[in-house]
């Protein structure tokens, strides 16, 4: 698949002829969510086009009660066919055996593979995607800014990011023409700063 032909093919189209295009291409499509802000965009662009996507929740078990509530809402007002996916150990046994290591903790990595990483693996291969939405934008980090709208990871599977091109102020147009929530109290404890990778796409 020549990649850079595709996203040149895409680079005029907006996000929902992305969308219509990769689901064209699927076979087993996904999207994965962590209820973070703007995630109701991309939930919601997807689930109008294929209402039935399954939705990849990997909950890391540290979320605040604002986005837990968040999540609940869009869960229910879109319809969203949660697969949801959870550490093997709470978050409150790990507090106690580990804590929350700070990024320069050599345990930061294994804290990382417990919360985030094993359970994404998991729910990758329990549902073998071979077409991956992403709200990943041009902007959020160097690697972000080195991909484009569609990428391919090491194992084949086409990554879509149909908002790559969008700001944030063009995501709030999208929530506010549609009668979206946002919600900014989120808190990601792999990453503790804003302008981390999340390490599931590097």
């Amino acid at each position: 698949m020549n990649i850079e032909k595709i996203n040149k093919e895409l680079a005029t189209k907006t996000p929902i002829e992305i969308v219509q295009w990769a689901i064209n291409v699927a076979q087993t499509p996904i999207v994965t969510t962590n209820f973070r802000p703007y995630e109701a965009a991309i939930l919601h662009l997807v689930t109008s086009v294929d209402s039935k996507i399954k939705v990849i929740w990997c909950d890391t078990g540290y979320n605040t009660s604002s986005t837990y509530k968040h999540a609940e809402e869009l869960i229910e007002s879109l319809a969203l066919n949660i697969q949801l996916y959870i550490p093997k150990q709470t978050a409150a046994h790990r507090d106690v055996v580990l804590g929350i290591p700070q990024v320069d903790d050599p345990k930061h990595q294994l804290f990382t593979e417990q919360v985030k990483l094993e359970p994404f693996n998991r729910a990758m291969t329990a549902h073998k995607p071979d077409v991956w939405f992403t709200n990943l934008r041009k902007g959020q980090t160097a690697f972000r800014n080195s991909i484009d709208i569609v990428s391919q990871s090491a194992d084949g599977i086409l990554k879509v990011s149909p908002f790559y091109h969008c700001s944030d102020a063009d995501l709030e147009d999208y929530l506010n023409t549609h009668g979206l929530p946002n919600e900014f109290n989120y808190f990601d404890p792999t990453k503790q700063l804003d302008n981390r990778e999340c390490g599931l796409h590097n």
